[in-house]
């Protein structure tokens, strides 16, 4: 694959002054595309969380809790 570069060459573009301006009514060169702007994307999973992940996150976290307020109760009493 050869690279494209989204720069115009002053010495080929139409309508530039010295030093790259453009004079008064004139367009400036349009942007080119840029196919090769990241890499190709081949694999793309479901968005979102799966059922046994997030149900073990949720078991640890409500463990974790129970631990910590117990904790509480023991130093209170």
């Amino acid at each position: 694959m050869t690279h494209i570069s989204p720069d115009p060459e002053p010495e080929r573009s139409t309508g530039l002054e010295p030093g790259g301006g453009v004079p008064p009514g004139e367009t400036p060169p349009a942007e080119s595309s840029l196919p090769e702007a990241g890499p190709r994307e081949t694999h793309n999973p479901t968005k979102g969380w799966a059922k046994a992940p997030l149900t073990l996150i949720i078991v640890l976290t409500v463990l974790v809790a129970a631990f910590f307020l117990a904790y509480a109760l023991v130093l209170i009493l």
